[in-house]
């Protein structure tokens, strides 16, 4: 597009708006990138400087009233942002383009909150000492984070956080609307991301009162996040999205 000095303004802002969002989306799918990689090391204690078992130790009572509240800033933040109600809110002040963006930005944002002021509770409920089974029971975890990030890409990774959005608005085009479709894993159960993530959580040799809060809740968030994504599903599908719920399962083949 040729933009010399006879160019029209109006094309010039909107190159330049579409640049920004461009720009806005890349900046936050790299911030998600990095908080998903930190993730992995907070959770399983490895590579990070501060992992859910390290830092500075407060009263149990305070530990649990902040990690508590730091859990549900990211709750409401993260299911708040989700539902087609703040969505159709957001549009009216802001380009669609940078809707799904700014929902993975918040969210990461939300998750780095937590890392930095996370407390310890360091009482061990378990830990195994035998160190094949605790190299199993490690991989296991890890095998969890690879199936959340695998089951990402069988859906559209670069969609499901925001890039695709703002590469298609930069090239002027107009995304096409959101397909339902099953590759791989969802054949065989309904949500891969949330058990890959449930498996990461609760795989460890060494579980501390911390880190069983940390996957106690999660868990527990999981389940109703489930619930509502369901719900938005069924309304956007309709009985396609029915009739697959009615065939697959919802974390283990064969159970709900």
């Amino acid at each position: 597009m040729h933009t010399g000095p006879n160019a029209a303004p109006g094309a010039v802002a909107s190159l330049a708006t579409r640049l920004l969002a461009l720009c806005y989306g890349g900046l936050a799918y790299l911030i998600f990138f990095g908080t998903f990689l930190y993730a992995v090391g907070f959770v399983s204690g490895y590579v990070v400087p501060k992992t859910v078992d390290t830092g500075s130790a407060s009263s149990p009572t305070t530990a649990l009233l902040v990690n508590l509240v730091l859990m549900s800033i990211f709750a409401v933040q993260h299911s708040g942002m989700a539902r087609q109600g703040f969505k159709k809110l957001f549009t009216r002040f802001a380009s669609p383009a940078i809707e799904r963006s700014t929902y993975v930005l918040l969210a990461s944002l939300s998750l780095i909150l937590l890392y930095w002021q996370w407390q310890p509770m360091p009482m061990v409920v378990w830990n195994i000492e035998a160190p094949v089974l605790a190299g199993v029971v490690t991989a296991c975890g890890f095998l969890g984070w690879l199936i959340v990030l695998y089951s990402t890409f069988l859906i559209s990774h670069f969609e499901l956080f925001g890039l695709t959005q703002v590469v298609t608005h930069f090239a002027g085009r107009v995304a096409e609307p959101m397909k339902f479709k099953t590759p791989g894993l969802y054949r065989l159960i309904r949500h891969p991301i949330y058990l890959g993530f449930i498996i990461a959580f609760w795989c460890t040799p060494m579980m501390t009162l911390g880190h069983l809060l940390f996957a106690a809740v999660t868990t527990a968030y999981i389940f109703v996040g489930i619930y509502l994504e369901e719900r938005d599903l069924v309304a956007m599908f309709g009985s396609e999205y029915r009739r697959y719920r009615e065939k697959v399962a919802m974390l283990v083949p064969g159970i709900f």
